[in-house]
This record gives structure tokens, C-alpha cells and sequence, in this order.
């Protein structure tokens, strides 16, 4: 199943948080935060959202940070996604 985001939507997916820290502590499971980055799954078309013009600015396979609480949780086939405005992003990570 495949999930289409529409207007100035997003559909992102949480990467990873590393397990230990730098200085080799490992974290249980309750002592992790979850991560703030993830990748984009799929991108709305944009266009007049709200009686404004939308330009989106990302792209699927964008690795991206977003703000803590944005958007919408969803499961689809056993895998946990996040759809939010374009709005909620907050940078796009350049390597």
C-alpha cells in the first residue's frame, strides 16, 4: 500500500537513533529520545493551499529535520510514518 499526501503534505519516515552515546553508554528503549530526522517517503503537489501558493521545496528521499510534535502519526503495513505540513520541516540536511 502506498500512501499519496495531498496539498503541502509530507509523508516522512523516522531514521534511526543510534543506540549508545558518544562517550559508549548504551540507552534502554524508554531512555531514547525519538529522532528528529527522517526521510521523505513521498511529497503533495503543492499548489494553492489555503488561498495561497505552495511551492514544495522537498523531495522523497530528502533526509530532513522536523519539529518535535508535528503532524500525524500513521502505521501502513507494519511501517511507522509521520504526515505533516511542509510547514513543520525545518531544514533539509545537504551532504
Amino acid at each position: 500500500m502506498k500512501i499519496r499526501p495531498l496539498g503541502d503534505r509530507v509523508v516522512i519516515k523516522r531514521v534511526e537513533a543510534e543506540e549508545t552515546t558518544k562517550s559508549g553508554i548504551v540507552l534502554a528503549g524508554a531512555a531514547k529520545e525519538k529522532p528528529q530526522m527522517a526521510e521523505v517517503v513521498a511529497v503533495g503537489p503543492g499548489g494553492i493551499v489555503e488561498g495561497k501558493e505552495v511551492k514544495m521545496e522537498v523531495k522523497a528521499g530528502d533526509k530532513v529535520f522536523f519539529s518535535k510534535y508535528a503532524g500525524n502519526e500513521v502505521k501502513v503495513d507494519g511501517v511507522e510514518y509521520i504526515i505533516l505540513k511542509q510547514d513543520d520541516i525545518l531544514g533539509v540536511v545537504e551532504e
